[in-house]
């Protein structure tokens, strides 16, 4: 396991992060600790969580993700361990979450994260992100910007103050951003110089081969503010594990199970790009699922790779990715797809 340095944080993060939006859904608790302790146990050494997980969300199992955490981190060695976890923003109906009022403003952030810290049974978080952003932006599969959907917002810098406060309290120690844009980026970066406020360290976007956006303006960002990607999504949903080609529709699956809740990676071409990269795969005898995140390793704006399981048998060979080099010709090969079907699934 390599450790990469998040940002400008002092954060040595494993290149493979642990996610867990399945845990008390999915997953029950026994499942979870037995998939936290096997990661750790591989070198794994960063876990990714949210105070609005398990997904999809829902009023009665909202936080359940942290505490089936908590139970678990109250038993191990907590300075070896990068706990990350967000806060959930406005535009969306979770009216369960402090009453539907869920701005990221000083009461929502000191709220949310105390609520957090409790039920992580820790003192302090190692990185928190603002799950999406708290002005209107295109997220999750939305792909055009629409003026008219704008909407009152906390401005970046009352945002940065209240996370300073957090900081300097001890209850967290680094910022991160998730589905940001490279202008949402570029602006907490400059009001945190202007200002002398927290830096962003870290942006958790998707990427993965059926969503390269990164690639251009988000990469450019982060090569000139040194804000790292931690990468989710690498298998695409799952599509790109090769589980759902041809007419198999596996039982138990999130496209099974929540029915429209995939609706970003349910889009023309998606099938026969991942057709293509089941074949290359075959062709150079590699787990679909090890191709697609040796791939996301791969990249150089990557700090870590987040990737999730259902099952203890899927977390093993997710991991196998780590033994997986690509080579020139393979990386070529996967970009004369990318070109064929580009970003088939933003």
């Amino acid at each position: 396991m390599k450790y990469n340095q998040l940002g400008e944080s002092n954060l040595k993060v494993s290149e493979i992060c642990l996610g867990t939006m399945t845990y008390g859904h999915q997953n029950t608790i026994e499942e979870s600790h037995q998939q936290l302790d096997y990661a750790i146990a591989q070198g794994i050494n960063f876990i990714d969580t949210a105070e609005m997980y398990p997904v999809p969300p829902r009023g009665e199992t909202q936080g359940r993700t942290e505490a089936y955490i908590g139970e678990w981190l109250k038993k191990q060695q907590r300075d070896r361990l990068i706990i990350a976890t967000k806060i959930a923003g406005p535009g969306r109906p979770f009216k369960w979450l402090r009453g539907g009022d869920i701005k990221v403003d000083r009461d929502n952030i000191k709220q949310a994260v105390d609520d957090s810290l409790k039920r992580l049974q820790t003192d302090y978080i190692d990185l928190y992100q603002i799950h999406w952003p708290d002005r209107y932006v295109p997220t999750f599969g939305q792909t055009e910007y629409n003026p008219s959907f704008e909407r009152e917002t906390v401005s970046i810098a009352e945002q940065l103050e209240a996370f300073a406060d957090v900081i300097k309290a001890g209850k967290i120690r680094y910022l991160g951003l998730s589905n940001e844009t490279p202008w949402g980026v570029s602006e907490f970066i400059r009001v945190s110089q202007q200002l002398g406020l927290p830096r962003v360290v870290s942006i958790q976007n998707a990427y993965n081969l059926l969503n390269r956006v990164f690639d251009s303006a988000l990469a450019e960002v982060s090569r000139h503010t040194n804000v790292g990607l931690l990468a989710y999504s690498p298998l695409g949903f799952g599509f790109l594990s090769g589980k759902y080609t041809g007419d198999n529709t596996p039982e138990n699956t999130r496209i099974t199970l929540f029915p429209g809740f995939g609706q970003r990676y349910l889009k023309p071409n998606v099938n026969e790009a991942v057709a293509e990269y089941v074949k290359i795969a075959k062709k150079y005898n590699l787990k679909p699922a090890q191709l697609a995140i040796a791939f996301v390793q791969s990249r150089w704006f990557v700090s870590s790779t987040i990737i999730g399981a259902t099952t203890l048998e899927q977390l093993q060979e997710n991991l196998g990715s780590l033994n997986v080099v690509l080579d020139k010709e393979i990386l070529a090969e996967l970009d004369l797809v990318h070109t064929r079907y580009p970003n088939s699934a933003p």
